[in-house]
Formats: structure tokens, sequence, C-alpha cells
């Protein structure tokens, strides 16, 4: 069975590799795998976030980044932070669910750890996430 869990992540600049990996294993919790992650997904903003590229390198995920007119496009609980800082409503979830595939459903919604956001999707059958 191939991983069916996209981690979509937000993140104050200079987040460590180890503050993202905290933040992601909160989310899973206990009912969640960490090897069930497909890929980790964020804003084009990001794509040069070390503590974000630290983290796809140590667990060989594969990142994909996402620009904000797309991120609009993705209906969620909007976040004052995220308005801000990237003019978007929120950076986690859209990120998962569009990283997810059309059909992909929300299974955590956005958590706040050491200044990361996590949300997690379960992909849709038909994505290769």
């Amino acid at each position: 069975m191939r991983p069916a869990l996209v981690i979509g992540v937000g993140c104050k600049r200079g987040a460590s590799v180890d503050a993202i990996e905290r933040a992601i294993r909160l989310s899973l919790g206990d009912s969640l795998a960490f090897a069930d992650i497909a890929c980790v997904a964020s804003i084009e903003a990001k794509r040069d976030e070390a503590g974000l590229i630290a983290f796809g390198e140590r667990h060989r995920l594969p990142l994909h980044f996402f620009g904000a007119n797309e991120i609009s496009s993705v209906t969620c609980e909007p976040s004052a932070q995220a308005c801000q800082a990237m003019n978007v409503d929120g950076v986690c979830e859209p990120c998962a669910l569009i990283a997810g595939g059309a059909s992909a459903t929300l299974l955590v919604h956005k958590t706040v750890k050491d200044g990361v956001t996590v949300a997690i999707a379960r992909t849709s059958s038909n994505n290769e996430a």
C-alpha cells in the first residue's frame, strides 16, 4: 500500500527542522503513521525555508509548493498570521488539500506548535502526491 497522507506546513521564517518534525509528529498523534506520509506541501514563499528543506531531505519526502493564487482557491478558516504574512487565508490546510488531489479529505485541521502550523489530508485514490 502506498503512503496516503499529505502534510501541509506553514511556519515562521527560520523554523528549525526539529520544530517542524515535532509539530508534524504532534499532529499525527497516535492514530496516523509517520510512514504513511506521501509528501509535504507549503506555500511558494517557503521554497527556500531551510528547516522545511532539511525535513524533506531527512525523511526522503518530496516537497510541493503552491502559489498564493492557487491557495486562495481553497476555502479554509482564515488565519490573521497567514493573511498578514502571505496574503492568503491559510497555508497548511489549503496546501495539504491541493497536494492531496481533487478528492482529498482533511483528516487533521490546523494545529500549531512552536511557530509551525500543520494540517493533514488523505490523498485521493488517483493522486500520486
